[in-house]
C-alpha cells in the first residue's frame, strides 16, 4: 500500500479515505442453554437471505467486495446459539453478507428455532438440538459452524463440530483459560479443519482505518494508547455474571475488546502488564467475577496502554492513539454501529483536526465473507485460534497482576495472524 503524505490525509476529511489508502479494505449432550433465552426475534432486516443451496466448491476466486458470489458457491454456516447475538446481530448479517449463508440452526429450543428457521429460508430438516452433531455431520450443506454460546460451551462444541467435519467461527473470548484455547486450536487442527475467533474489530472498516494510520506512521512514533470499554450491567440471573458459564466479568467480555485492538494497532506483543480490580460492595452482580478492571499493558516498541473495563458505569467506547506527531481517536470504537474517527495532526505551524468519511459495513458481515473465502482459499483465518489463545495468556497474566498486587511479566511466543483481509 502506498503511504499517504501527511498534507494530503490531513485534509481528506471533507471528502473521505475511500479513494485513498483505504479502498483495498473497505471492501456430547447439553441441556438448553442461556443463549436460547429469549423472543423469536422480528422479520429479517433487509433484503431476503440468500436461499439454501448446495456446498461451495473451491473454485470460487477470492474477489474484493462489492463482487458476491453465487448462492450455490456460498459457504454454509449453522449457527449454534439463538440469544440476543444471533437474533440482533447474526441472522440479519448473513442478508448483507457476499459469500456465507445461513444453512442450519443449532438450540435448545425447538420451537424458537423452528421459528426463526421459518423466517430466514432454513430448511425445518437443518434445524438441530445441542446433542445432534451426529446428524450436523452428515449434511453437507453444512461447511461450518458459528458458535454464538457461552463463553464456556466454546470449547466443548469446537470439539463436536471439528469431529463431525466443519469449521468453527467462535465468538469471542475464545474459551474460558489459555488451556481450553490451546485444546480447540489442537482438536481443529487434527480434524484439519479451520478455527477463527471472531474479533469483528479487526474486520470493521474505522477500526482498520486506525490500524493503517498507524502502520502508515501517520501519527508519528505511538507512545500512549487509552482503551476503554464500560457499561451498566443490569439483570444479576444473566450468564455473563457466572464465573462457570463467562470465564470472568468485565474483562473477557469487555476489556478483551481494549487488548485485542491495542494489539492489532501497535503489531506487537505487551511483555509485562499491570492490573487492579474494584467491586462495588454488597453488589450481588458481582459476588462471582469482577466489575471495574484499569490494566496497563507495555509494549516492546515503547507504547504504553492504559485500558480500563466495568460492568457498572454509563456506557462509552472508546480507542485514542497518540503519536509524536498527531493523536487519533475512535468514538464508539467497540460498538456494533455508529463509529466515529477523529484524527487531529499538525501541518507545518497549522493544528488541523479532521473526521475523515468512512463507508460503514456490517462488520458481522465482514468476518463471515473473510471466513468463508479462507475456507475456499485454504488460507489461514487473519484472527486464528492463536490470536484468541494469545488474549487468553494476557488476560490470566492481568488477572495474577490484580491477585498479587504486583506486575506481571509475560513470555510466550506472538500470536501469528493469517493473511490480512481484503
Amino acid at each position: 500500500m502506498t503511504p499517504i503524505p501527511r498534507r494530503q490525509f490531513l485534509f481528506t476529511g471533507a471528502v473521505g479515505l475511500a479513494g485513498l489508502a483505504f479502498s483495498g479494505r473497505l471492501g456430547a449432550a447439553t441441556p438448553p442453554g442461556p443463549s436460547d433465552i429469549g423472543p423469536v426475534p422480528l422479520t429479517p432486516v433487509g433484503p431476503p437471505p440468500v436461499p439454501v443451496a448446495a456446498k461451495a466448491s473451491a473454485d470460487v476466486a477470492d474477489v474484493p467486495s462489492p463482487a458476491a458470489w453465487p448462492a450455490e458457491k456460498r459457504i454454509g454456516f449453522a449457527i449454534v446459539g439463538l440469544g440476543g447475538l444471533a437474533h440482533d446481530q447474526l441472522l440479519p448479517a448473513f442478508s448483507l453478507s457476499k459469500r456465507a449463508r445461513i444453512a442450519g440452526l443449532v438450540s435448545g429450543s425447538p420451537e424458537k428455532a423452528s421459528a426463526v428457521a421459518g423466517q430466514y429460508g432454513v430448511k425445518q430438516d437443518s434445524v438441530y438440538g445441542y446433542d445432534e452433531w451426529e446428524r450436523i455431520a452428515q449434511n453437507p450443506d453444512i461447511d461450518a459452524v458459528y458458535l454464538a454460546v457461552p463463553n464456556s460451551l466454546h470449547a466443548q462444541y469446537t470439539f463436536l463440530a471439528a469431529k463431525a467435519g466443519k469449521h468453527v467461527l467462535c465468538e469471542k473470548p475464545m474459551a474460558t483459560s489459555a488451556i481450553e484455547a490451546q485444546q480447540m486450536i489442537d482438536a481443529c487442527a487434527q480434524a484439519s479443519r479451520k478455527l477463527m475467533v471472531a474479533y469483528r474489530c479487526q474486520y470493521e472498516v474505522f477500526n482498520r482505518a486506525l490500524i493503517d494510520l498507524v502502520r502508515q506512521n501517520l501519527l508519528g512514533q505511538v507512545g500512549l494508547i487509552e482503551a476503554c470499554n464500560v457499561q451498566s450491567i443490569g439483570n444479576p440471573l444473566q450468564w455473563r455474571l457466572k464465573k462457570a458459564l463467562s470465564g470472568g466479568g468485565s474483562l473477557p467480555d469487555l476489556g478483551l475488546y481494549c487488548v485485542n485492538s491495542a494489539r492489532a494497532v501497535l503489531g506487537e506483543e505487551p511483555f509485562e502488564v499491570s492490573a487492579r480490580v474494584w467491586n462495588p460492595p454488597n453488589d450481588p452482580r458481582f459476588s462471582e467475577v469482577e466489575d471495574t478492571m484499569a490494566f496497563t499493558l507495555r509494549f516492546p516498541g515503547g507504547a504504553l496502554v492504559n485500558c480500563s473495563s466495568s460492568y457498572s458505569l454509563h456506557r462509552s467506547q472508546s480507542l485514542r492513539v497518540y503519536g509524536t506527531q498527531g493523536w487519533a481517536e475512535l468514538e464508539n470504537a467497540f460498538a456494533y454501529r455508529g463509529p466515529r474517527l477523529i484524527v487531529h495532526g499538525k501541518d507545518g505551524t497549522k493544528e488541523i483536526t479532521t473526521e475523515p468519511t468512512l463507508e460503514f459495513q456490517n462488520p458481522f458481515a465482514l468476518e463471515l465473507d473473510h471466513f468463508a473465502s479462507c475456507i475456499v482459499r485454504d488460507v489461514k483465518p487473519y484472527t486464528p485460534g492463536e490470536e484468541g489463545l494469545q488474549d487468553h495468556r494476557i488476560m490470566e497474566a492481568l488477572y495474577q497482576s490484580a491477585r498479587m498486587g504486583r506486575t506481571a511479566a509475560l513470555a510466550f511466543p506472538p500470536a501469528t495472524r493469517g493473511p490480512a483481509p481484503i
